[in-house]
């Protein structure tokens, strides 16, 4: 059977989820080539060029899309499997901004003392041998660090019509910054409209867990997604799938409750997946899972619960979709 690939060029880029027509629609199973650009729309190309002077606020972390799948319903599922996420340019971005990160004073947290400095660092980006440079701006300390490159945006139109700006995530996705969202990575969505409306953006060459500064080395991407259907599989939250695991997240302030959502989330699926008494399910996710942080910065935070797939012997999620997805993309990268 011949794969079915299409580009999406020329999308007007758009800043919140919902609130606009589809860019493209295309059948569960295609594959989509699209760039983004980083979350700073190129704005910020060197160390002078402060977010604060030459963005043009709120029009930040700017998404690609949307994407209609076709048949997709209120009730559904949509999956989108990361193929390929490949650095656009040779340099990328991070800043720190004064009233935005984990270390210091903001809207909501108010303090007396001044907020952190506004900074840009630039990385060079070197894809060909999978690293990028960080510098200190004050030193001459260097060190080159891997590329691990991810989407920190994606996600579908919220339900009953709302427009949610880009950079807050919540049950329609969105702003996570989890860097399990890399190549790879299977994404499960609920579907809140017809067409389920996908966008994504906010591409990171590399991210710590939590984004603590509020930035990533942020940079445009060339990425190749696969996008699917699932019918009448709508999940509560957010869920990730790769080879070795499966995710769920929560986003919420504060950040006890988006631990709470995504380790509740888990336990349930679980519970669904093995046939498990719910308190039978707690004690095992208990003790095999893990709970790595997608960010502490944004309007609502993300916590993600991991649970290996070993202590699911014979458990396929979603009728297998993660598994048609990656013979998806290895039919694309072969055939590139």
């Amino acid at each position: 059977m011949t794969l079915n690939v299409v580009a999406l060029d020329g999308a007007e880029p758009a800043y919140a989820f919902g609130g606009r027509e589809a860019a493209l629609t295309v059948a569960p199973g295609t594959v989509v080539e699209l760039t983004t650009e980083d979350c700073f729309g190129g704005a910020v190309k060197g160390v002078d060029d402060l977010p604060s002077q030459v963005c043009t606020f709120p029009y930040l972390n700017p998404v690609t899309g949307p994407i209609a799948v076709e048949g997709a319903e209120p009730g559904d599922a949509v999956a989108v499997h990361f193929i390929d996420i490949r650095p656009a340019r040779d340099w990328a971005v991070s800043t720190t901004f004064p009233h935005f990160g984990a270390l210091t004073t903001t809207h909501a947290t108010a303090m007396l003392h001044p907020a952190l400095e506004e900074r840009v660092w630039v990385y060079e980006v070197d894809a060909a041998r999978g690293v990028c440079r960080f510098r200190a701006r004050r030193g001459d300390f260097e060190v080159e660090l891997p590329l691990d490159p991810m989407h920190g945006t994606v996600g579908v139109a919220p339900a009953a019509d709302e427009v949610i700006m880009s950079i807050t995530p919540g049950a329609h996705g969105g702003n996570m910054d989890t860097p399990e969202m890399r190549a790879g990575t299977t994404a499960y969505f609920p579907v809140n409209v017809p067409g389920a409306l996908i966008s994504l953006g906010d591409g990171h060459c590399r991210q710590g867990e939590g984004e603590v500064c509020g930035t990533a080395v942020e940079a445009a991407m060339n990425t190749v997604v696969a996008v699917d259907l699932i019918k009448g599989a709508a999940p509560a939250w957010p869920r990730l799938e790769d080879d070795l695991h499966l995710m769920s997240t929560g986003s919420a302030r504060p950040l006890e409750d988006a631990f709470r959502i995504s380790q509740h989330d888990l336990v349930t699926w679980t519970s669904a997946l093995l046939g498990l008494e719910e308190l039978d399910a707690y004690q095992l996710v208990s003790q095999a899972g893990l709970a790595p942080a997608g960010n502490v910065v944004d309007t609502n935070y993300t916590m993600l619960a991991k649970l290996p797939k070993a202590v699911l012997p014979g458990v396929s999620a979603y009728d297998g979709a993660h598994d048609r997805l990656r013979e998806t993309a290895r039919r694309y990268l072969s055939e590139r």
